[in-house]
């Protein structure tokens, strides 16, 4: 059994224990009670370049990067570095994330994306409730369920980042309907990281659909050929999380 295979595992286990916990009727109640969602695709496709900053505690790669993060600071600092949106990791095993980093966020006022391991329509209603404005979702893990989440997730008012690695699953996102596609650079199989992914895949996605890089961009360099290819947002979690002052980092990837 591949990481990935572990991580779908443990992630059903963890929704249906989350069923036991708390109803769909109780989450959907709480939806009254949320902020109506921010518009997370129209965030994307500002001048030059837009950065999804993200929050996350550890990767399974490296292992913890920051504990003892303070989500709401954190979220704070990427908004005064310029951040377009931000992504809160919420799987809790590898990634020691939890949904109450992502309401932890919501201070900072930008648009928020739910980055998990979706299979379950439960867990849209788990990020909306929270107050998520888009999700993360991965054609790998999803097949034929990739279209009716999508469906779900715009239900919500929400928008979905669809993750793609290969040429194929970006035309499977395209014929789901995605308007907002992410190439991870990181093989979820491997865990290799091939930088120049996005590049080999931007020629192939159509012009009106808002293409994200995501994983391994850490210098104003990789955001520069990135940009010169059509790509309108970076997803940056390790070096803005590792970063002394994340603000700063963000800004010099930004750049002028």
């Amino acid at each position: 059994m591949s990481f990935l295979d572990d991580l779908v595992t443990s992630t059903r286990a963890r929704v249906a224990e989350a069923k036991t916990k708390v109803t769909e009727e109780t989450l959907e109640q709480r939806l009254a009670a949320v902020a109506g969602p921010r518009d997370f695709a129209a965030a994307l496709t500002g001048d030059g370049m837009q950065v999804i900053a993200e929050i996350k505690r550890a990767t399974p790669s490296r292992g913890p990067l920051d504990l003892d993060l303070n989500a709401a600071a954190l979220a704070e600092a990427y908004a005064a570095g310029g951040a377009a949106a931000i992504s809160v990791l919420t799987e809790p095993e590898y990634f020691k994330g939890s949904l109450e980093d992502l309401e932890a966020a919501k201070a900072a006022g930008l648009p928020l994306l739910r980055k998990d391991f979706i299979l379950d329509e439960f867990q849209l209603l788990e990020a909306r409730a929270a107050g998520a404005d888009a999700v993360l979702l991965i054609v790998r893990i999803l097949d034929e369920r990739l279209e009716p989440l999508l469906r779900a997730t715009r239900a919500l008012g929400m928008e979905a980042l669809v993750e793609v690695f290969h040429e194929s699953e970006l035309d499977a996102a395209v014929a789901a309907g995605a308007r907002v596609v992410g190439v991870n650079h990181r093989d979820l199989e491997t865990f290799e990281v091939d930088g120049r992914r996005t590049l080999e895949l931007a020629p192939l996605a159509p012009s009106d659909v808002v293409l994200v890089a995501a994983s391994g961009v850490s210098s104003r360099a990789e955001v520069e050929e990135l940009q010169a290819a059509g790509v309108h947002a970076i997803l940056v979690g390790e070096s803005l999380v590792t970063a002394a002052d994340p603000a700063a980092k963000l800004r010099e990837l930004v750049g002028p």
